[in-house]
């Protein structure tokens, strides 16, 4: 058998879709169309990202990125785009067009915020940036590494190769995979799970660093994933317990020493948030432009796309944590002082970390450009199925875990700070 690369956060995959029929039998809950449809145009509309705009920037004149002879553009250009270097995970399976340069002792480190990802390798030629256009979705890019009075960003579309795929929904987006302990036989071949905020944490980080103050006692973090068959036949060992990776290997060049596991709990929710929001959005838009929307087999899809996208903003299906976690970076710190407050000075992009992620379960991503940018009737089926759960008139055993204190304090937190939210939005009373 041929042995498949080892996944990551930007994870490899299939560059083009194969005929609709075939994929909606495989994934019905994946984009079938084609992603430079009349409605779409991912190739050759005007783009709306992050990245667009610091471009426009460099070329006015207005933003100059400093070189720095250890990173290259890196600090400059996290700075520039508004990610905090708290957020840094480390990746050491060896994976992209830089994998002769990953390894256990020197992994790939990734950065992020809500819209923005930066993946850095040391010594590598290039940048590699994914960003969120609210329409679009996720945006590939790159920056060489080499100092120069105009550093330019440039689109890559040939990116897409890794970055559409089933596990992205059939969309443009990001994804990421705990990688399975694998034998060091040239015949053997790599396996593991796509990460999101559903999957148990005793399944999390095959391939990754993890540290903090305090983690889960099992994960496959930590520990190499290539390993003999002798090691194989063993009983798994404990990993490692690292509040940093000071000491593991030459830090030189990194910005930071943590991987925090806080950050990646919210990167675990945020890939596959990220790609919801793109899937739903081309779905609606593709029914509105080619004039199907009405029809019953579409609205069905339409309206089974939009309960699922509920169900993952309101973490109906969240794997429990074992333990408290705490971070070591500052990330947690950082990320909870996000994000627009109500009256009583709550906000959705406060961590918890205790029971669950998130201190109030709703996605803090309803907040993003990409939410408001669905269709009309999308968003507002999207709004309609959240207020029969949120409620409490959806009776189902899965919704059981939303409380009603929870509940209530989502709909007053989201009264108080999204302008679109729909009046029919009261008080919680069952």
């Amino acid at each position: 058998m041929m042995r498949v690369r080892p996944p990551e956060l930007l994870l490899a995959g299939v560059a083009c879709l194969c005929g609709a029929a075939v994929l909606a039998a495989q994934r019905p809950d994946a984009f079938t169309a084609s992603r430079d449809h009349a409605a779409i145009r991912y190739s050759t509309a005007p783009l709306d990202t992050s990245v667009s705009h610091l471009s426009r920037d460099l070329d006015a004149g207005k933003v100059h990125l400093a070189f720095d002879k250890a990173s290259g553009y890196l600090p400059s250009l996290l700075t520039a785009l508004g990610v905090p270097v708290e957020s840094q995970l480390l990746v050491f399976s060896e994976t992209s067009a830089q994998a002769s340069l990953i390894k256990f002792g020197s992994p790939r480190a990734l950065f992020f915020n809500d819209v923005t990802a930066v993946g850095w390798v040391r010594g590598a030629d290039t940048l590699e940036i994914s960003a969120h256009d609210p329409r679009q979705g996720s945006i590939f890019y790159t920056l060489e590494q080499r100092a120069t009075e105009r550093p330019r960003l440039r689109r890559r579309d040939a990116c897409l190769e890794c970055h559409l795929t089933w596990d992205t929904l059939g969309v443009p987006g990001l994804t990421m995979i705990s990688t399975f302990p694998m034998s060091d036989d040239k015949n053997a071949y790599a396996s593991g799970v796509t990460v999101d905020h559903r999957i148990d944490l005793d399944m999390r980080w095959g391939g990754w660093y993890v540290t903090g103050k305090v983690v889960p006692a099992r994960h496959l973090g930590n520990l190499p994933v290539v390993r003999t068959d002798r090691e194989l036949s063993r009983p798994p060992p404990s990993p490692p317990v690292l509040q940093s990776v000071a000491g593991r290997f030459d830090t030189s060049g990194y910005l930071s020493t943590y991987s925090d596991v806080a950050a990646s709990m919210v990167m675990a929710h945020q890939t596959h948030m990220t790609n919801l929001l793109t899937r739903l959005g081309w779905e609606g838009r593709v029914a509105d432009y080619d004039k199907t929307a009405g029809q019953k087999a579409v609205a069905n899809r339409l309206q089974q796309a939009a309960q699922d996208f509920v169900d993952y903003v309101l973490f109906v299906d969240e794997a429990p944590l074992p333990r408290k976690l705490e971070g070591s970076s500052g990330f947690s710190e950082k990320f909870s002082a996000q994000g627009p407050k109500d009256s009583r000075g709550r906000s959705l992009h406060q961590l918890d970390l205790d029971r669950r992620l998130m201190r109030y379960p709703c996605s803090y991503m309803i907040y993003s450009p990409a939410f408001d940018a669905l269709p009309a009737g999308l968003l507002d089926a999207v709004y309609r199925r959240m207020w029969v759960v949120l409620s409490g008139q959806e009776t189902g055993k899965a919704y059981a875990r939303l409380a009603r204190a929870d509940r209530a304090a989502i709909v007053e937190i989201l009264r108080d700070t999204k302008k679109t939210l729909p009046s029919y939005f009261q008080a919680v009373m069952k």
